[in-house]
C-alpha cells in the first residue's frame, strides 16, 4: 500500500474545493486550466478508473493507490 503522504499535495492541487475527493469536474477543470481539451465523458471515465469503491468520486487513498500502479 503506497504512501499517501507522498500524492497529498498532488492531490490536495486537483480537489479544489478541499473536501477530501476529486470528482470528474475538478479533474476537468484541472485538465482545462493545464491547457488540455477534457471533455466531460473523459473526465468521468478518468475517475472511474481510479474510483475503487464505485461511489463516482477520488478519495487521497484511492488517487495514491491508482498513481503508485502506474510507476
Amino acid at each position: 500500500m503506497p504512501d499517501t503522504n507522498e500524492y497529498a499535495t498532488t492531490f490536495a492541487f486537483v480537489d479544489a474545493d478541499s473536501d477530501g475527493r476529486i470528482s470528474a469536474q475538478e479533474y476537468a477543470d484541472l485538465m482545462h486550466r493545464l491547457g488540455d481539451t477534457c471533455t466531460e465523458e473523459q473526465a468521468r471515465k478518468a475517475i472511474e478508473a481510479m474510483d475503487q469503491d464505485g461511489d463516482g468520486l477520488i478519495t487521497l487513498r484511492e488517487f495514491a493507490d491508482y498513481m503508485s500502479s502506474e510507476d
